[in-house]
């Protein structure tokens, strides 16, 4: 089964401060909702252990993540792969950082791709279900980057 999904959010910093923040393991991990542990293997790859509960599916789904910067700085690729209870799943996030010294718009949009039990549960409840995860997580970097005070 595959799922297309699109956002927008914007936020109250530089592009420069949202740029560094979604190219870095260890500001992007946190922010994976439902996040159990994660382990950053370096500043763009790390490994996710997050709780999923899809109707009647639930379990602890290991992922592999990788942060993949374009040269323009301005366009960020995000690759997530892994499963559990004998599902794959397989995400290519990408989003367009545009913006100025104050305010700075990410716009994401994400492909997920559920192959096993996962994707028997139904397209309503999986697409749904998805779209939480996906949508969460870029509304999670928002949260994190207006909390913070200072710029990293």
């Amino acid at each position: 089964m595959n799922l297309q999904f699109s956002g927008n959010e914007v936020i109250s910093r530089s592009k420069t401060d949202v740029w560094n923040f979604v190219n870095d393991s260890n500001s992007v991990a946190p922010c994976l909702p439902d996040v159990i542990d994660y382990q950053i293997k370096d500043e763009h790859h790390f490994d996710a252990t997050v709780g999923v509960a899809v109707g009647p599916v639930r379990g602890k789904f290991k992922f592999k993540i990788e942060i993949d910067p374009q040269s323009d700085g301005e366009h960020v690729n995000l690759n997530i792969s892994g499963g559990a209870l004998g599902s794959v799943v397989d995400v290519a996030a990408d989003a367009d950082i545009t913006g100025d010294t104050t305010s700075t718009a990410l716009d994401w949009n994400a492909t997920a791709s559920v192959r096993g039990p996962v994707a028997t549960v139904g397209g309503r409840v999986l697409q749904t279900q998805a779209q939480r995860i996906i949508g969460a997580t870029f509304s999670n970097i928002k949260t994190q980057l207006s909390n913070r005070t200072t710029a990293s």
